[in-house]
């Protein structure tokens, strides 16, 4: 086993500033993922070449792959910091490469904005809407049948792997992501989000929504939590056809 091993990591100073890459060395310890190697380098910011640098910036929180905060290209494959291992990426490749997502602006190094995502989730009023903090009772029934659907979507976690490998993301395009999109089905299929299920179909109706889908299927590849987005999409635009000629015959 070797005792050291090198980490490749693309920094940027700043949103405005250029990339450039750094290597380091880390020295090897039993179960480490990439969170511990950005610590051990954080606790010593000195690369390959002995330059003294400053430490890298990064985001993560929950450490258990929930929060969705730590994600990046590790290997040149988008996913989460936390849950890859050195172990497993020595294996690909004598050199472990990191670099920030690229479908979102770089705050620094390998933290990036993911407003993106979030103003998406706004945009079709992925919620409940309640008018009152007021004790309601007991809420509707969902059927074992339903929640066998409704909960492998509920587990997205707005990580953006989804958005990095599609396509359609992009600085021209308005598509809010497959991520959006599955959570307005899954508002939609609730028994209370079904009042409001039109405003989310009208929002996925209009620039940016589900019509801008190209159906790579990248998205449900790459799902860390192996949500059905495909089949989300697919319900969506389905619904979306059916609101629209309830809509036509009702003028």
């Amino acid at each position: 086993m070797r005792e050291q091993f090198s980490v490749r990591i693309q920094r940027q100073d700043g949103p405005e500033g250029r990339p450039y890459s750094q290597t380091f060395q880390v020295q090897r310890q039993p179960d480490m993922n990439v969170i511990s190697v950005l610590q051990a380098i954080a606790a010593q910011p000195v690369t390959q070449s002995g330059e003294r640098t400053t430490p890298v910036a990064w985001d993560c929180s929950c450490l258990e792959e929930v929060c969705g905060a730590c994600s990046m290209l590790v290997n040149g494959r988008v996913r989460q910091a936390c849950s890859a291992l050195v172990e497993e990426l020595l294996r690909e490749s004598s050199t472990i490469d990191l670099r920030p997502m690229s479908k979102f602006p770089v705050v620094r190094d390998l933290f990036v904005n993911r407003t993106r995502m979030f103003e998406a989730l706004k945009k079709v009023r992925a919620w409940i809407p309640v008018d009152t903090y007021g004790n309601l009772g007991e809420g509707p029934t969902v059927s074992p049948e339903e929640q066998e659907v409704m909960y492998p979507i509920s587990r997205c976690m707005t990580c953006g792997c989804c958005l990095e490998v599609c396509p359609q993301v992009n600085d021209a395009s308005e598509f809010a992501g497959p991520q959006a999109i599955a959570q307005a089905v899954l508002f939609n299929m609730h028994p209370t989000g079904k009042m409001t299920a039109g405003e989310r179909l009208q929002a996925l109706m209009e620039p940016g929504g589900v019509a801008d889908c190209g159906n790579a299927q990248n998205c449900v590849k790459v799902c860390p939590k192996e949500v059905p987005l495909t089949w989300a999409i697919g319900k969506a635009g389905r619904d979306t056809t059916v609101h629209a000629v309830k809509k036509w015959l009702l003028k």
